[in-house]
């Protein structure tokens, strides 16, 4: 019989993986596994967790929001051991599964665990961190790590809005240097996000035909604080309709590597969880770093 980890956050999404946790284990039991349950109670457990787990697992399944993911990745490759990850989405947002595919409902999320298909996919370092989806700064990045757990589990995706909200009056622009593998950037810079998904913040969404998750390439998007009304709408028009190339105030592009400078330390989230960076950051995309559960 196989085994796997099961590493539940209780307290995501409301706690609805509490009466949702029995299923899981009998489809997961069912599909022959032999399971241990471990919970968290406190930030960076997930990652203790799953940067303990011994080779005897072959699995390790994660149920909580893209925080409890973000711990679990960061556990994982920390792991001399190689397992496939499962993710049974019980956050907020869930973004980054939105753009994988996999199911919200979490029976169904766990059928796909059960199902066995899997495929490897890109993980970014961002300095000595991981992150899975999307590093970000500037305008309602914060609003991710500033919204309370109970604000997310009372008002969901509202809360991120509300606090996006109270911080635009503090946006500042930063001036930032960024050298990539193949060309240089500099600029005032009001948004910036370094991505392997579909969409960040629910809000800026890419082109799914021009997506892959296991290229070794990011998608970089970095908006300039705009000259008037009229660029800030059309920055908002190109946005909407996911026309991001060749325009004004905007800049799109892919790269595997990024090294930024500043003149002083930035508030960057990771796959929502605050992080703050020094003068320089770097950037690496590493290629098919994770197995993945996927559905078919």
């Amino acid at each position: 019989m196989k085994k796997l980890l099961l590493i539940v956050n209780p307290r995501a999404g409301m706690g609805k993986i509490k009466n949702s946790l029995l299923n899981v284990i009998q489809i997961l039991s069912n599909a022959g596994y032999e399971i241990t349950v471990k919970t968290t109670n406190k930030p960076l457990d997930a990652t203790k967790i799953a940067e303990s787990a011994d080779s005897s697992y072959s699995a390790v399944v994660c149920c909580g929001g893209d925080g409890t993911l973000n711990e679990t990745i960061s556990g994982l490759l920390n792991n001399k051991n190689n397992f496939t990850l499962g993710y049974i989405p019980c956050g907020t947002l869930n973004e980054w599964s939105t753009g994988l595919h996999i199911p919200k409902n979490i029976t169904k999320a766990a059928k796909v665990i059960a199902d066995g298909n899997s495929i490897t996919i890109d993980v970014g370092k961002f300095n000595d961190r991981f992150f899975a989806y999307t590093a970000s700064f500037g305008a309602f990045t914060e609003s991710s790590y500033s919204a309370s757990q109970d604000a997310k589990n009372l008002l969901g995706q509202v809360a991120y809005l509300f606090e996006g909200i109270k911080s635009l009056s503090n946006i500042k622009p930063i001036y930032l240097e960024i050298e990539t593998e193949e060309n240089s950037y500099s600029g005032n810079y009001i948004f910036g996000a370094i991505t392997n998904s579909l969409s960040v913040g629910g809000v800026v969404k890419f082109d799914e035909s021009k997506i892959k998750m296991n290229d070794g390439l990011f998608e970089v998007l970095l908006i300039k604080k705009p000259d008037n009304l009229i660029n800030l709408q059309q920055i908002i028009d190109a946005i909407l309709r996911k026309d991001l190339e060749n325009k004004k105030n905007i800049e799109f592009f892919k790269a595997s590597n990024l090294k930024i400078k500043s003149k002083s330390k930035i508030d960057w989230t990771l796959d929502g969880e605050h992080a703050v960076s020094d003068e320089n950051t770097v950037i690496e995309n590493i290629q098919n770093a994770i197995t993945l559960f996927l559905p078919k």
